[in-house]
């Protein structure tokens, strides 16, 4: 089995997952941020899309309950050239 190096090494595409009670269902501020919900960091987006979507379903009830996914590696990464900002 070879060995994995830097230049082999699967790219690490990392997502967070974090909800909220929003103050209006059309914008993204949040009621309170001390109540903040950090679901996780996860490094793929499949595996954020599923803890994203157990989250959004338990709130189901509460319309102004919103959980996002962040795309880090973007963030940390913006032009996409393998070297952080």
């Amino acid at each position: 089995m070879p060995e994995k190096n830097a230049e082999n090494e699967d790219k690490q595409l990392l997502h967070l997952v974090f909800g909220g009670e929003l103050t209006q269902l059309q914008g993204v501020n949040f009621r309170d941020l001390d109540k903040l919900d950090v679901v996780g960091i996860f490094p793929d987006f499949k595996s954020a899309k599923t803890a994203w979507k157990s989250k959004a379903q338990m709130t189901v009830d509460n319309a102004h309950m919103r959980y996002f996914i962040v795309h880090l590696h973007r963030l940390l990464d913006p032009d996409g050239d393998g070297i952080a900002g």
